[in-house]
Formats: structure tokens, C-alpha cells, sequence
């Protein structure tokens, strides 16, 4: 996915018509969706008085959202936008439960999968700051940052010289997320068990630190290093290493039933058959995909390790300069961020039920998007990196508020 761009699209070329189709309630699904332009407006006109956004500009940013969502059949989404570490626009759209018709507002929980990533890539970067450990480090044998806690000795070829920085920049050797994603097998067991069978039974595909492979299986053990080094849950962890310092009090692991909804979270829907949202173990994807999070509250974290010097940043800048930084076998991916040559970095997600994008870009903008369902025909991911670009270019002059 590449955030080139701020271009307004084709859409806003065609903002009277989709304005005149909100006014109607032709953005409705019917019956069977749920979705009206209407779920939660009196909240979204009281929350448009606030921002102070031009009430035109602001009409045709909620016109781009509502297209995207009839385009996606999207139950509900939210949007936090800052500028220059001021959060300067918040909105929920549509059903965060089609059953009761509640409306989705800023504050909800959604699922945010793989933006788990670069919140983890944020911990470890603190605690490397404070001596913990080096990311060169490596972590399998006696004395190293996992030792030989998981799996059987001697270990495979190759496993030995892996480092806590190969499994940020996705480059140890294997275990891709792949349709053998250790991450979505044997969901019944725990992070050891788990472990150990991968060290056990999967064998590296090419020596670390060569080549790229995506793998939520490499943040796992990440997890498991935060843990050993800090001596906490990894979620406490990170509670009090990163969302604590940032104000945040309000993101948890998620729970895999929909028995585990928590009071301001999202119900989540499929689209294909058999796709069951609640048929994972999405808690224990913790480090790699587990969080729940508002789109305000990653755009919180956001603002604080994006380099610029609005607000201040909680990790030093070579930190950041090393965060932001392309590994040699993959020219768009550095620790837990996917970046390119216009200095923009992002992070997607993707679960049933859940698609997601968190963007920090060059132009000292930080967004998120975050929705309750997936598609995976068509072209949802590009359009839903694409929606919050042509939002904001709807806005002529931002006001001088911040609604964080």
C-alpha cells in the first residue's frame, strides 16, 4: 500500500450529488445492511459545531466517508484526524451494533489488528532506550533474550541468529503470515505451546536478515521478549512503557467471543461465507493483532513518535530516525512501520470483521481509520488509505482547536 499523495479524488469532484444523496438517505442498504446516513447524526452535528470545520468542507469529508462505506457495505467506521499534534477532527459513522441500531461514536472500541505492530515496535524501542536489551540482540541459545526457554536444543539452522531487530523488520527466516500463519493454528493453545511447536516443526526458509517475510508469528515472540525483560504481562507492559506516558487509559487486549464485548466496543461483522469474526483467538495475537484501541487514541500514540516538534516525542531521535528507517531486504518496511520515499509511515490491519490503517504522514499529519467489517474482494484496503487523504484535502483552512 503506498500513501504518495494527498490528492483529492474523483469523488470530491462529485460532492453536490453525494451531498444531495445524503440529504435523501440514499446512501441506505435497507433491511439487511442496517446502514443509514442518518445512524448518529444529531451526535455528528453537534460534534461538527465543535471542530470548527467550514460546515461545506465538513460535508463533504462526512460525503466521502458514507460513499466509502455504502461502497464496502460497512456497518460502522471512525476517523481521528490530527495536524501538527492537534487533534482537529473525530467522527463516528454508522452502526457499532446493527441489531440495536447504536450508533458509532469517537470513543468506541474497535479491533485494530495489525496496528498492534507499531505500538509494540514502540515498547521495545523504550526499553532499549533504557538498557533492557539492544536490538541487535539475539534471541534463541543460552544467555540470550529468550534463551532456551521454548522448543527443543539444539535448535534449527539458522534460529540461533535471528535478533529482537530481524523480527521487527520481519526479515528472521520464515514463518510467514502465509495459509500456514502459525498465529491462525492450533488456536486452543498458549503462546509457550505454540512456540515451541513453530521451533519445533517449522524450519527457517532462508537465513535471517535476507529476506522479507511478513510474519505475525516474529511479533509473538516480541511479545514474549517484553515480557521476560520487563517482567510483566506484555500488556501491562506496554501499559505502563508506552499508553500510560501518553494519556491513553483506554486500550485493552480484545476478547474472542462476542460474550467478551466490551461495553464501548464495536460488534464485528463478516461478509463471506464462513467468515466468523468471533471464531479466532484474537487475544492471544496480543504483540502482533490482539489490541482494541479509538481511532483518537491511536492517533494520541501517533503524535508522540512522529519526529516533528509539536508535541513531544517519547522516544529520542535516533530512535525514531531508526524506527523510520527501511530494512536492506525490504525498501518499505522498517521496526514495525511500513514507510517510503515521501517520508509517510503507516500501518494497516486486517481480521474478519476488522480493516484498519494508522498513517503518519510528512505533511505532519496523523490519522487513523478504523471499521467493523472486511472485504477482501474489490479494493477495500487502497480505498480506505485513500479515504482520509481526500478528507483532508476537503479543508481549506483547519481551525486553531484541538479536540484531544
Amino acid at each position: 500500500m503506498e500513501n504518495t499523495t494527498d490528492s483529492i479524488g474523483s469523488t470530491l469532484r462529485d460532492r453536490r450529488t453525494f451531498l444531495s444523496q445524503i440529504g435523501r438517505g440514499a446512501l441506505a442498504w435497507g433491511a439487511a445492511g442496517a446502514l443509514s446516513a442518518g445512524a448518529g447524526s444529531a451526535a455528528c452535528a453537534a460534534r461538527a459545531a465543535g471542530d470548527g470545520i467550514d460546515p461545506d468542507e465538513r460535508a463533504a469529508m462526512d460525503a466521502l466517508a458514507w460513499e466509502f462505506m455504502t461502497g464496502y457495505k460497512v456497518p460502522g467506521m471512525s476517523v481521528a484526524i490530527a495536524r501538527k499534534g492537534r487533534l482537529v477532527f473525530a467522527e463516528g459513522y454508522g452502526l457499532a451494533d446493527r441489531t440495536t441500531n447504536e450508533p458509532v461514536v469517537p470513543a468506541h472500541l474497535f479491533r485494530i489488528a495489525s496496528i498492534a505492530k507499531p505500538l509494540t515496535a514502540v515498547c521495545v524501542l523504550r526499553l532499549a532506550e533504557q538498557g533492557h536489551f539492544r536490538l541487535d540482540d539475539r534471541v534463541f541459545a543460552e544467555g540470550t533474550l529468550l534463551g532456551n526457554a521454548y522448543g527443543a536444543q539444539p535448535y534449527g539452522q539458522g534460529v540461533e541468529d535471528i535478533t529482537l531487530r530481524h523480527l521487527l523488520e520481519h526479515t528472521p527466516g520464515g514463518w510467514s503470515n502465509d495459509d500456514h500463519d502459525p498465529m491462525f493454528q492450533n488456536s486452543e493453545w498458549d503462546h509457550a505451546r505454540l512456540i515451541s511447536w513453530v521451533l519445533d516443526n517449522r524450519p527457517l526458509n532462508a537465513p535471517p536478515g535476507q529476506a522479507y517475510a511478513y510474519s505475525n508469528f516474529g511479533y509473538c515472540l516480541v511479545g514474549r521478549i517484553i515480557e521476560r525483560a520487563t517482567g510483566l504481562p506484555y500488556a501491562d507492559a506496554v501499559r505502563q512503557e508506552v499508553l500510560t506516558p501518553c494519556g491513553i487509559s483506554n486500550m485493552h487486549l480484545a476478547g474472542n467471543a462476542q460474550a467478551d464485548r466490551r461495553a464501548d466496543e464495536v460488534i464485528y461483522y463478516g461478509q463471506r461465507r464462513g467468515e466468523d469474526p468471533y471464531g479466532m483467538n484474537v487475544t492471544r495475537m496480543d504483540a502482533h493483532g490482539g489490541w482494541l484501541a479509538s481511532a483518537t487514541d491511536l492517533v494520541r500514540l501517533a503524535v508522540r513518535v512522529d519526529g516533528f516538534d509539536t508535541v513531544a516525542d517519547m522516544l529520542g531521535a535516533d530512535s525514531i530516525r531508526q524506527m523510520s528507517t527501511p530494512s536492506a531486504a525490504n525498501g518499505n518496511y522498517a521496526l514495525g512501520w511500513m514507510v517510503n520515499s515521501n517520508n509517510n509511515w503507516w500501518h494497516t490491519g486486517s481480521l474478519p470483521g476488522t480493516s484498519t490503517i494508522l498513517v503518519r504522514t510528512s505533511g505532519e499529519f496523523c490519522w487513523a481509520v478504523l471499521t467493523n467489517t472486511r472485504r477482501l474482494s474489490g479494493n477495500m484496503g487502497g480505498d480506505l488509505d485513500r479515504l482520509p487523504w481526500n478528507m483532508t484535502a476537503c479543508v481549506s483552512r483547519w481551525p486553531d482547536v484541538d479536540l484531544f
